[in-house]
């Protein structure tokens, strides 16, 4: 929840000082997030990457307002999660060299989606990619709007 003081300067030539506020504004800021939600799909570089395929794991999280939500108890005014599942697997499914492309691809989406959000990161994994040794995962982060003035 983040408090909005609006400061009327005229208090100040009336005597009434600082500590006087004409109005307060509660806006009720969330973060709704999915994590560890994985896939199988055909993102690669190489050919070979996009035959075989392998699996990844996205974390999704989105800053957004919920005020209307909350007060309403209305699914319709927050960002449902499982609408940023369907956005994740929709992207998943179009095969890209880059996996930077697809986390960036699911930004806009939930960007364009969702009239309340001010800000999304994504983290996209690559689960033991194709290198010479032996390696957990690869990934890419990106961050946009609220998130990147943290």
């Amino acid at each position: 929840m983040l408090l909005v003081y609006n400061f009327d300067p005229s208090l100040i030539q009336n005597g009434l000082g600082f500590g006087h506020f004409i109005k307060v504004r509660l806006i009720y800021m969330a973060i709704i997030a999915l994590e560890d939600v994985k896939f199988y799909a055909r993102h690669g570089f190489y050919d070979e990457e996009q035959i075989i395929g392998g699996e990844f794991v996205i974390d999704i999280y989105v800053d957004a307002t919920i005020m209307k939500a909350a007060r309403l108890d209305d699914l319709g005014n927050t960002v449902n999660y499982e609408t940023l599942f369907l956005i994740c697997q929709s992207e998943m499914r179009k095969t890209k060299r880059l996996i930077e492309t697809v986390a960036q691809n699911i930004i806009d989406r939930v960007q364009d989606h969702f009239d309340n959000v001010k800000g999304v990161k994504v983290r996209l994994r690559k689960i033991h990619p194709p290198m010479s040794g032996r390696v957990g995962s690869s990934f890419v982060m990106i961050e946009s709007g609220s998130f990147r003035k943290r």
